[in-house]
């Protein structure tokens, strides 16, 4: 137990201390875990594992580069133009809610109508601050041009030879597991590789059909900037129900100010939002993430908060493996504990000898 708890603080200090240049070893780690199962799968078509790294990572980053080169301009040119269009966006909802105000004070009264004027006004200041503080931040979180540009280079290298020598690495870390724990330890490090996957593989491809189907839907209905929006819900998915507030809230904001008074397209809108929560809850979920995590939102995001403010960027990218880490780790907790003789109320008093109290 001594030994375990002094790696773990040990793993803390190194990341804390090097958190600065940890980005671009922790994405290309990232990508090799993502695509070690494609190179297995070459290797099993008679390719050597150098090269079937090679042809993987080739047609990943042509893939990259490709979309990089086809969307970024495009996206870029919505995203500022959102910035500068969302204090306009804010005056004319607010307007609106003026113009309504006689219904509004007539269907709730006119102190909750009060209210109601009080918290919109409120959220339009903390949306615009937010807007204009965002460049401090992301430099403040380690997204500088430097950073950007250091781990655009080193990751794919990184990647590179973590791949090449996955199974070598992999070797080594049997070798020194101790061998009378040996067959339990490996347990847990399956479930725990099974919690990675669930979490890296399936909750990121959920991620990104999000991403495409709220850009698409958005865009198709003709919401004006509703191809960033649509990527922005979907990217920020990965914090329980984040992306899908966000992005309902925001394209509501913008459908009213847009549609009204044609109330259908604000509802096909919602709609939209409405209709994909269901398939994801029901099927997309289920079926590509499953049953491998089992992580309580609350958890999730006070993982993400937590080693965010620590760690900076790198932080946010290690906090949904961590917890996944984490959450097998207390399970495995919970079970050895439940088999011991203080849950069960046994006394050892010998090597094979227990008594139970009477």
């Amino acid at each position: 137990m001594l030994v375990w708890i002094g790696l773990l603080v040990a793993l803390i200090l190194i990341l804390w201390i090097f958190r600065g240049i940890l980005l671009p070893f922790v994405v290309g780690i990232a990508l090799a875990y993502l695509l070690n199962p494609l190179v297995n799968q070459l290797q099993k078509w008679h390719f050597s594992r150098t090269w079937a790294t090679v042809v993987v990572l080739i047609c990943v980053l042509t893939i990259v580069i490709s979309v990089f080169f086809m969307f970024v301009p495009l996206v870029g040119q919505q995203i500022v133009g959102l910035i500068q269009r969302l204090p306009r966006y804010v005056a004319d909802l607010q307007k609106l809610v003026t113009e309504w105000s006689p219904e509004v004070n007539d269907w709730l009264g006119p102190e909750r109508a009060a209210q109601l004027q009080t918290t919109l006004n409120d959220l339009a200041r903390q949306a615009l601050g937010f807007i204009a503080t965002l460049p401090g931040e992301l430099v403040n979180i380690g997204l500088t041009g430097a950073s950007v540009l250091g781990f655009t280079l080193l990751a794919p290298v990184i990647a590179f030879y973590m791949l090449v020598d996955w199974e070598g690495m992999v070797r080594g870390v049997d070798s020194l597991l101790p061998k009378r724990h040996k067959g339990e330890i490996k347990t847990i490090l399956q479930d725990i590789d099974n919690s990675m996957a669930g979490v890296i593989r399936g909750q990121g491809s959920v991620l990104l059909l999000d991403a495409a189907f709220y850009a698409t839907a958005l865009s198709l209905v003709g919401l004006n900037f509703g191809l960033v929006i649509g990527l922005l819900a979907g990217f920020l998915s990965f914090i329980p129900f984040v992306g899908a507030v966000f992005g309902f809230g925001l394209s509501m904001g913008i459908a009213i100010v847009q549609f009204w008074p044609n109330g259908w397209m604000v509802a096909l809108v919602a709609g939209i939002f409405l209709f994909w929560q269901f398939i994801e809850g029901n099927i997309l979920y289920p079926k590509l993430v499953g049953s491998s995590i089992n992580i309580n939102p609350v958890w999730m995001m006070f993982a993400l908060l937590a080693l965010g403010a620590v760690f900076g960027f790198v932080g946010l990218l290690l906090a949904v493996p961590m917890a996944a880490i984490a959450s097998v780790l207390v399970r495995y907790g919970v079970r050895k504990y439940k088999e011991s003789p203080l849950y069960l109320g046994t006394v050892r008093s010998g090597p094979d000898r227990d008594v139970s109290p009477r």
